[in-house]
């Protein structure tokens, strides 16, 4: 193989699956995690237990020179060797949810398809006139086998694998035209601005090296570097260079990727030729009322893998940009599952944005990326300070006794087999409820091995029951399966930084797997691809970040400073009043003075953040009544996307009287809105942020502080810290805003919350409810002259 020539690679399982798959999606197999799992034990069983000269998991590779343009190469793992009397035998182990008996010969052509294509590998790297090739089916639930077996010559052999490689021609060839096509215009590539910002150039050339190296970056970046530019334009030189092959910009929020468009967007309007898309949720994307993949259901469904190549082929060939909107457009005109459509179509792009989960949770990452170990891919992970309670939310899993409960009466005559053994998972609940003792709280270092072994008989009954009954629609049932496999799964990774816990509530128990400290598996997730870029406005303190994120000691860590103007803003801190729980009611009064004070300064918009609902709204009625011609908006609980607009539209440009809208520190109103010029001139926070106190932060600071010492820091203060910064950010967007933050806790005074204050937030003044007025007026004053 000539070492200059561009390769492609690709894995047998992948071509085989690609160009060969046909028929319909249906998810009603219900293998799942559970059958995953499974199917690795059983593979080792097998392969333990075969005799004589028996290899397993041997590694073959085959390069396909397309004369001087660029070489193919075709690599896997095959289950089994073995030889015998110098006649060599092939096998391939799949695991199965049907009983064995009922499976035929030539039921699956793509399972032969990749015994094939292994056999043609080994053969010629063997020299082989012929080869004996073995299926193998195992039944999950009895480990029954049913065996196939073939003899064939290599001319045979090759006969098919070229075959396959002239079909699999075209789009390789198209990848290949591609990826010169995009390095070339990467290489002309320029900043899209005439100037950098202030720190905005330290950023990009540390992503870059990062990229470069292989390693992982920890940057603190305030508002107005420019994130977004600044991460994915190095990101898209290192591509040109070669040092990344894809680039994953991942993010919690649909704000945050349209972001990441925008900035692609810019770029390409330099001729730069790169494929992005911008994956959206099933249940968002899907154009049934309900996201049910099986072919009775869903028409889209129904034919999918006969039509979907055509329209894969017809997208990619004529778009570059490919968004939701166009991918639902294709998606009716070939009738094909626009998710599923979705997701083959990542395949050819350069840049991946959405979710964070598409890397990151165990469940729905994205496999046909990261099944062998991942590749030379690069994450940009945006405002990935949210990244520590969603890996959290990723790596733990819970049941409940009344989910259990629930179904049993519609099991009772219809499966008596999940509805014994619904109640037998009830039944161990229910001792484990017991343990709890009258603290109602019940923890562990060991898993219950006896809640597994009930949980898994239950999942085994289930799946009968969803066999027989395919296209089964009870969402109640299908949502307790599904958790009781997740909750199985889970269980496969608990170790030392997981903790088991049982909590008893008045009319429930609940069973959780609970992931106190992600780090570790987040180290190894990361190691889908060979860089890691974690960003953030409020990434602070760094090695807090670092550590939880799954980074080393030695992996950089970056702190920005604003480019913003520091007289731009009156920063300004109020220690006089506690808002401890036990203190809020004597507060009200004076809250709603300071809160009186900063709206009447100057005409314009305002936000008020509280700790609570409840705490805001006793403030906004001591508010009210002493500033009753003022006008207020209040958010509300459990607000729909409409709801959440409205409240937003309220916040207008040039206003002709003062708002005032009361939100809660933490929600939808504190981090990921952009008010820029007048719409926003300030911000009043009132508290510290802690979340609320409950059992499973309080296992966070207990875990924490037997392990580094630094408990509350890891559960309370930090989490608390970064909603502060985060709302305190929602005022200064761009560089002509001009604003006012008032923050109003004793504890501000404390050295401990002081340390955590970024470099921003200096100097600020310490004020007093009669003296609050001196300050805005001067900094106002200062604002006209």
């Amino acid at each position: 193989m000539d070492s200059n020539k561009p390769i492609i690679r690709i894995s047998v399982r992948n071509i085989v699956e690609f160009i060969l798959r046909s028929g319909d999606i249906d998810s009603s197999g219900f293998g799942g995690p559970k059958r995953a799992a499974e199917g690795t034990r059983i593979h080792r069983n097998l392969q333990k237990n075969r005799k004589g000269n028996y290899k397993s998991e041997v590694s073959v590779k085959q390069n396909i020179d397309f004369g001087d343009d660029f070489t193919l190469v075709i690599e896997g793992r095959i289950d089994g060797v073995l030889e015998t009397d110098g006649q060599y035998c092939i096998e391939e182990i799949k695991s199965v949810t049907d009983p064995v008996y009922s499976i035929e010969e030539n039921q699956n052509p793509v399972h032969w398809a990749q015994l094939t294509c292994y056999a043609y590998i080994f053969s010629a790297k063997e020299n082989l006139s012929s080869v004996d090739l073995r299926l193998v089916y195992c039944e999950v639930e009895t480990e029954k086998i049913k065996e196939f077996t073939r003899h064939n010559t290599f001319a045979e052999l090759e006969t098919f694998f070229n075959d396959l490689i002239e079909k699999y021609e075209p789009w390789a060839r198209f990848s290949f035209n591609w990826i010169s096509e995009r390095n070339d215009s990467l290489k002309s590539l320029i900043f899209p601005f005439q100037n950098y910002r202030a720190g905005q150039r330290e950023l990009a050339v540390s992503v870059y090296k990062s990229i470069k190296n292989k390693r992982k970056l920890f940057a603190k970046a305030p508002t107005g570097i420019g994130k977004t530019i600044s991460t994915l334009f190095p990101a898209l030189k290192a591509m040109g260079e070669e040092h990344t092959s894809r680039i994953f910009y991942l993010t919690a929020r649909t704000t945050n990727r349209t972001v990441a468009e925008e900035a692609l967007s810019l770029l390409k309007k330099q001729n730069l030729h790169l494929k992005y898309i911008t994956l959206t949720a099933k249940e968002k994307i899907c154009f049934k009322e309900k996201s049910s993949c099986t072919p009775q259901y869903c028409q889209y469904a129904h034919g999918h893998y006969n039509r979907i190549n055509d329209a894969i082929w017809e997208v990619i060939q004529n778009n570059d940009e490919i968004k939701r909107a166009l991918i639902e457009e294709f998606a009716l005109k070939h009738q094909v599952c626009p998710f599923e459509f979705s997701l083959d179509l990542s395949l050819f792009c350069d840049c991946i944005i959405g979710d964070y989960n598409y890397v990151f949770d165990p469940q729905v990452y994205l496999k046909r990326f990261f099944i062998d170990n991942g590749g030379d891919y690069t994450f940009l992970i945006d405002e990935a300070h949210n990244l520590v309670d969603r890996s959290r939310e990723m790596f733990s899993a819970q049941i409940q006794k009344s989910a259990f409960k629930q179904i049993r009466s519609f099991f009772k005559t219809s499966h008596a087999g999940v509805y014994k053994q619904s109640g037998r998972v009830s039944n161990r609940i229910n001792a484990l409820g017991k343990m709890a003792g009258e603290n109602s709280i019940y923890t562990s270092k060991e898993i219950d091995s006896k809640l597994c072994l009930v949980l898994k008989a239950f999942i085994e009954e289930g799946e009968q029951f969803l066999k027989i009954n395919r296209g089964f629609d009870n969402d109640d049932v299908l949502k307790l399966y599904f958790d009781a496999l997740l909750f199985i799964k889970t269980s496969e990774l608990f170790d030392s930084h997981y903790l088991f816990l049982v909590q008893k509530l008045e009319k429930d128990i609940i069973v959780k797997l609970f992931c106190v400290d992600p780090s570790f598996i987040m180290s190894e997730t990361l190691k889908r691809g060979k860089s890691a870029i974690f960003f953030s406005a409020t990434l602070s303190p760094l090695p807090y970040y670092r550590e939880i994120l799954g980074g080393n000691p030695d992996d950089a860590m970056i702190s920005l400073p604003s480019p913003f103007d520091i007289k731009n803003r009156c920063f300004l801190v109020a220690t006089d009043v506690s808002t401890k729980y036990q203190n809020r009611e004597k507060s009200y009064s004076i809250l709603a003075d300071y809160l009186g004070h900063v709206a009447n300064s100057k005409k314009g918009n305002y936000l008020a953040y509280f700790s609570s609902y409840k705490y805001m709204l006793n403030v906004y009625d001591i508010f009210k009544e002493k500033n009753p011609g003022l006008k207020t908006v209040i958010q509300t609980s459990m607000m729909s996307e409409p709801q959440r607009d409205q409240f937003l539209e309220n916040f207008q440009c040039e206003p002709q009287e003062t708002l005032l809208g009361f939100c809660v520190l933490g929600g939808v109103f504190s981090e990921g809105i952009d008010l820029k010029s007048d719409r926003l001139i300030g911000t009043i926070i009132v508290g510290v942020g802690l979340p609320q106190i409950c059992i499973e932060r309080d296992i966070i600071r207990d875990y924490f502080q037997e392990n580094k010492n630094c408990g509350y820091e890891y559960a309370y203060l930090y989490p608390g810290m970064n909603k502060v910064m985060q709302a305190a950010g929602r005022v200064i967007r761009s560089e002509q805003d001009r604003g006012v933050i008032l923050l109003i806790d004793e504890r501000y005074s404390n050295y401990q919350y002081r340390n955590l204050f970024p470099a921003e937030w200096f100097p600020h003044n310490r004020v007093l409810v009669n003296t609050l007025g001196d300050y805005l007026k001067q900094f106002w004053d200062e604002k006209n002259k």
